[in-house]
């Protein structure tokens, strides 16, 4: 997932997820890192002036697909789509939520670098009960996997 620019909504990944929901299967998303880049002005002027560093965060992910989703309107995935939001995975500190797309799209989980796993519709049984210790809410957590997840498989 790469970061929206004003003039600029790439929206390619969208058919990757729509095959993934397609026969069910989860959809890793790799958040996009900006390191070393130049402004379009410096490039432009052969300035070696580099832009701080960005890193996308699961919540600007979720709003992101959520815009995308509103734009397409092909009813891939909506704002009561399960996913998980991961960061620092493997580091001190990693952090884990699970929860809708509109709950991830507003949550913080700190430090860089994260990433978003959109539960397909085959998801285990066990692999619900492991997600859902990460919920953001248990409630909305189970409502949302009745509602599409429990009888898809």
């Amino acid at each position: 997932m790469v970061f929206f620019l004003d003039n600029w909504k790439p929206t390619s990944f969208y058919d990757r997820v729509a095959e993934n929901v397609s026969i069910g299967l989860h959809t890793l998303l790799l958040l996009d890192i900006k390191v070393k880049e130049q402004s379009l002005e410096n490039m432009a002027r052969g300035r070696k002036i580099y832009e701080p560093p960005r890193y996308m965060t699961v919540a600007e992910c979720a709003s992101q697909m959520l815009e995308v989703e509103e734009m397409r309107g092909e009813g891939v995935y909506s704002e009561e789509s399960l996913a998980v939001g991961v960061a620092r995975v493997a580091a001190e500190g990693q952090k884990m939520a699970c929860g809708t797309l509109k709950q991830l799209s507003e949550i913080d989980l700190g430090e860089p670098l994260h990433s978003v796993v959109l539960l397909g519709k085959r998801a285990h049984d066990l692999e619900r009960d492991f997600i859902r210790e990460f919920a953001i809410d248990r409630e909305v957590f189970d409502a949302a996997w009745e509602k599409q997840y429990a009888l898809k498989k």
